[in-house]
C-alpha cells in the first residue's frame, strides 16, 4: 500500500512537471508573441526606479544604424509601455557626435541618473535628475574615445555594487571593465582590464546575484540569425570570468531570429528576473530592422542561468512597495 502511494505521488509530480514544461515550451514556433514596444527598437536596457520600469533602446530601422537620438519608455507592469519621448538628441545636446546613437545603459547614484551610450563609435555619458531626463553632457567629450583601447568603443553598461562602487563594462570585439570614480563620469585609464571570453563579440551586461557576479554578452554579429547571448561568472566584478558550460542562454528559434543584445532586471524585492532583448522584426526583419522583446529569466538551484524561451512573454508585474519596518 505504501509503495502504491509513493508511486502515485511520483506519477502526479511527473504529470505536473510535464504540464509546466508544456506551458513554457511551445511547439508552435511559427507564431511569435508580439514585441514589447511598437516599432523598431534594439539593444534595450531595462531598469526599475521607484515603482516604475524603464526601457532605454536604440532607435532602429535604418541602414548603417544611423540613429541620432535616444528615447525612454516607462511602465508600471512590464506590459503596457508609454513613450516618454526623446531624452538625448545628439545634434542638439552634444558637441562631439551627431549620429550612430547606439546601445544605451543607465545607472543611478548620488541622487542622479547617469545615461551611458554609444555615439560616433565612442562612449558618452549624460546626467539628469530624473530617469526620463532631460539629460545633459557633463564632459563635452567622450567618456571613452574611439580607438582608445582595443576593439570598438561601444556598448557601455554600468554595475553599481552593494558597496556603492560602480564598474563600467564596454567594447565590441574585446571586453573591458574599469572601476568608475565616485563622480560616475571619470576613471583611471591605467586601471582598465581587458579580456575576451570565448565567443565574445559585444553587448556586455553584468549583474550580481547571491554574491556571484555574472557577465553576459552577445555572440556572432547582430545581422546574423545566429546572434545569441552567453554568460560567465566570477567572484569579483573585475573577473576573472569563467564561461558557463551550458551556453547560449538566449537564441532564436523558429520564426524568431537574431535574438540578442540584452539586458537583465531583477524585479525589486523579489528573485524574479526579466531579460530584455531584440530580435529580427517579424516578418521580414534583419540586422537593421529589429524589435524589442521581454521574457522571464530563471536560475537553477546552483545559480546557473536556464535557457530563456523566446516564445514566453512576461506577465503583468507591478513593483511592490517595501514593507515598513516596525520600530520597537
Amino acid at each position: 500500500m505504501r509503495l502504491t502511494s509513493v508511486l502515485f505521488t511520483a506519477l502526479c509530480s511527473l504529470a505536473s512537471l510535464a504540464a509546466s514544461q508544456a506551458q513554457t515550451a511551445p511547439t508552435d514556433t511559427l507564431h511569435a508573441p508580439p514585441p514589447a514596444l511598437p516599432g523598431l527598437y534594439a539593444d534595450p536596457h531595462l531598469a526599475a526606479f521607484g515603482d516604475t520600469y524603464y526601457l532605454y533602446p536604440t532607435t532602429d530601422g535604418m541602414a548603417g544604424w544611423g540613429a541620432t537620438s535616444f528615447t525612454c519608455w516607462s511602465s508600471k507592469d512590464l506590459v503596457k509601455w508609454r513613450n516618454e519621448g526623446v531624452i538625448l538628441d545628439l545634434p542638439r545636446d552634444l558637441t562631439w557626435a551627431a549620429k550612430n546613437a547606439w546601445a544605451p545603459a543607465i545607472a543611478t547614484k548620488n541622487g542622479k541618473y547617469y545615461f551611458y551610450y554609444s555615439a560616433a563609435q565612442s562612449i558618452g555619458v549624460a546626467v539628469a535628475d530624473r530617469p526620463t531626463g532631460p539629460f545633459k553632457d557633463p564632459l563635452g567629450k567622450p567618456l571613452v574615445a574611439k580607438g582608445q583601447f582595443k576593439g570598438q568603443m561601444i556598448d557601455p553598461m554600468v554595475l553599481v555594487d552593494d558597496d556603492g562602487s560602480a564598474y563600467l563594462y564596454f567594447g565590441q570585439g574585446q571586453c573591458h571593465v574599469v572601476k568608475l570614480n565616485a563622480d560616475m563620469v571619470s576613471y583611471d585609464p591605467a586601471t582598465v582590464v581587458e579580456f575576451k571570453p570565448p565567443g565574445y563579440n559585444e553587448g556586455s551586461f553584468a549583474f550580481k546575484r547571491q554574491g556571484k557576479y555574472y557577465l553576459m554578452w552577445s555572440e556572432y554579429d547582430t545581422r546574423d540569425p545566429r546572434y545569441s547571448v552567453a554568460y560567465a561568472t566570477a567572484s569579483s566584478p573585475l573577473g576573472p570570468f569563467t564561461k558557463a558550460d551550458h551556453n547560449p542562454v538566449l537564441k532564436g528559434r523558429g520564426v524568431v531570429q537574431g535574438a540578442g543584445h540584452h539586458s537583465v532586471l531583477q524585479v525589486p524585492g523579489t528573485d524574479q528576473w526579466v531579460m530584455a532583448y531584440h530580435r529580427f522584426h517579424i516578418p521580414g526583419g534583419n540586422g537593421y530592422n529589429r524589435e524589442t522583446c521581454l521574457s522571464p529569466m530563471r536560475f537553477d538551484a546552483q545559480g546557473n542561468i536556464l535557457p530563456v524561451l523566446v516564445f514566453e512573454v512576461v506577465k503583468p508585474t507591478k513593483i511592490k512597495k517595501p514593507t515598513p519596518v516596525a520600530r520597537p
